[in-house]
C-alpha cells in the first residue's frame, strides 16, 4: 500500500484522560522505558538504564533545538487578554536563527487568541529586560490563511527578539495537557542539552536523558551528536484527512553542520548502529539522505533546500545511504556551504524504508498522529502490540510521559 492510501482510522487506540502525563517525574532517567527489540520482544526498565539496550561502538543523534517562549500575552483598551503565540519566522528571513537575532523590530507568523476583540491598531505591554522596563508593541499586518502575520517592535534595541521573548513570553505546553505552564516547565520543558532557540514545542524523547546518562553511553564506547531541527506547532496538527493523500505536513526548519554530516558518513563506513533519540532526530537524519537523492540528481538548489512530504515515495530508492550523505557533503563543499539550513515535510509513514537510523527513541503518541505513523513505519504492525503493553503496564503517554527504545523490525 502506498502511504497516501493509509487510513488515518487504522492507527488509533483508547487513550484514557489519566494516562496522560500532565507533570513530569521528579527525576528525568526515572522515567519507565519499553525496550521492543529485533526479535519482537519486549522489555521494561527506566531511562537511567537505556545504555544496558544500546550496543557498543553505537551512535546516537540527540536535536539541540530550544523551545522559546513563544505566547506574549496583551491587553486591549477595553481590559480583554489577546494572546500572541509566535508560531515562525517571516519570509523576509532567510533562517529562524537570524530572525531571532533581530533587534529592534521582526516580523512574525503567529496565532492571535481573542483576534475578534483586536479590531484596530496596536498592542503595547511592557516587561523588564536585562537594562529595565522596555515597551513592547504588536500590530497585525495581515490575515493569511491561518495565522496572521505580527509587527513586533520593542523600544530598547540591545534586545535580540530571542531575548523579549525570554523575558516577555511563557513556555507554550501541548494543548493536550489541559494546564497553564507553571515555573517549573521553563526548566523541565527543555532537553539537558538544548542549545539553539526555534522550537515551540520540545523534541520530547531527549527530556528523559541525563549526565548520568550520556555518560554510561560514553562508558559503553558509544558516540553522539546533534542535530538541530525546529519543533513548529504542527507537530499537533491533528489528520483531519480520511486518507493521508489529502494530509498536508507541515514544515520544519533544519540546521544541520558539515561535521555532522561527516560524522555520520563515517558512521555509516563503520556500519554502527544509528539510534535517533526523538522522531524530530529521524525527520532529520532521513530527509538528509533525501537531499543527497536531490544533489545527485542536481535538484537542490542552494536557495531552496527541501524535502517535499511525498519526495520518498517518488525519488529513486536504490541509492545507498553512504553515497547520498557523501552527495550531500560533496554539494556543500561545491557551493561553499558550511551549515546545511532546510526545512523538512517529510512523512514517515508504513511503506516507508527506513535509510539511515536502525533505532528509534521515543515517547508514546497521540493516535491518529502522524507520529504513530512514524512509529509503524520503524516497528510494523507489533506497534499495538507495544501500545498495549504500555497501557496494561502502567507506563505514561504522550509529552511529559514516559518512553520507549525501538529497534527496527526486520522482516
Amino acid at each position: 500500500m502506498h502511504p497516501k492510501d493509509i487510513s488515518i482510522l487504522d492507527y488509533t487506540y483508547e487513550l484514557p484522560e489519566n494516562r496522560i502525563a500532565k507533570y513530569p517525574l521528579p527525576q528525568r532517567d526515572a522515567s519507565k522505558l519499553l525496550v521492543f527489540d529485533t526479535d519482537q520482544s519486549i522489555q521494561e526498565n527506566t531511562y537511567a538504564n537505556i545504555s544496558d539496550y544500546i550496543p557498543e561502538n553505537s551512535f546516537l543523534v540527540f536535536n539541540n533545538t530550544k523551545v522559546v517562549e513563544a505566547r506574549i500575552f496583551f491587553q486591549n483598551a477595553t481590559g480583554s487578554t489577546i494572546e500572541i503565540f509566535c508560531l515562525e519566522h517571516d519570509n523576509r528571513y532567510p533562517d529562524i536563527t537570524s530572525a531571532m537575532l533581530e533587534t529592534g523590530e521582526v516580523y512574525w507568523k503567529c496565532l492571535v487568541g481573542g483576534a475578534k476583540k483586536w479590531k484596530e491598531g496596536s498592542l503595547t505591554r511592557t516587561f523588564d529586560g536585562k537594562n529595565g522596563q522596555v515597551e513592547l508593541s504588536a500590530e497585525k499586518i495581515e490575515k493569511r490563511n491561518d495565522y496572521f502575520l505580527v509587527h513586533l517592535y520593542w523600544n530598547d534595541k540591545s534586545l535580540s527578539f530571542a531575548e523579549v521573548l525570554h523575558y516577555a513570553g511563557i513556555i507554550p505546553l501541548p494543548p493536550y495537557l489541559n494546564r497553564e505552564t507553571e515555573l517549573s516547565d521553563k526548566e523541565r520543558y527543555q532537553t539537558v542539552y538544548a542549545k539553539y532557540d526555534g522550537s515551540v514545542a520540545a523534541p520530547t524523547a531527549g527530556l528523559h536523558f541525563t549526565e548520568n546518562v550520556l555518560d554510561s553511553l560514553k562508558q559503553k564506547h558509544c558516540t553522539y551528536d546533534f542535530v538541530t531541527l525546529h519543533v513548529g506547532a504542527g507537530t499537533f496538527k491533528p489528520v483531519k484527512a480520511e486518507h493521508m493523500a489529502d494530509h498536508e505536513m507541515h514544515y520544519e526548519a533544519i540546521d544541520i553542520s558539515l561535521s555532522f554530516l561527516q560524522n555520520i558518513s563515517s558512521v555509516l563506513t563503520e556500519n554502527r548502529n544509528i539510534i535517533t533519540v526523538g522522531t524530530t532526530s529521524m525527520r532529520t537524519v532521513e530527509s538528509l539522505y533525501w537531499m543527497g537523492v536531490k544533489a545527485m540528481q542536481h535538484k537542490l538548489e542552494p536557495l531552496h533546500i527541501d524535502v517535499q512530504q511525498w519526495d520518498p515515495y517518488e525519488l529513486p530508492t536504490n541509492i545507498s545511504a553512504k553515497d547520498a550523505i557523501n552527495a550531500l557533503i560533496n554539494w556543500l563543499h561545491e557551493n561553499h556551504i558550511e551549515r546545511l539550513i532546510a526545512k523538512t515535510q517529510i512523512i514517515i509513514a508504513p511503506g516507508y524504508q527506513l535509510k539511515i537510523a536502525n533505532g528509534l527513541v521515543t515517547n508514546f503518541h497521540q493516535p491518529q498522529s502522524t507520529l504513530i505513523l512514524l512509529v509503524s513505519a520503524v516497528v510494523g504492525d507489533y506497534w499495538k502490540k507495544i501500545y498495549q503493553y504500555a497501557m496494561g503496564h502502567d507506563f505514561r503517554f504522550l509529552s511529559y510521559g514516559d518512553g520507549s527504545l525501538l529497534w527496527k523490525y526486520k522482516k
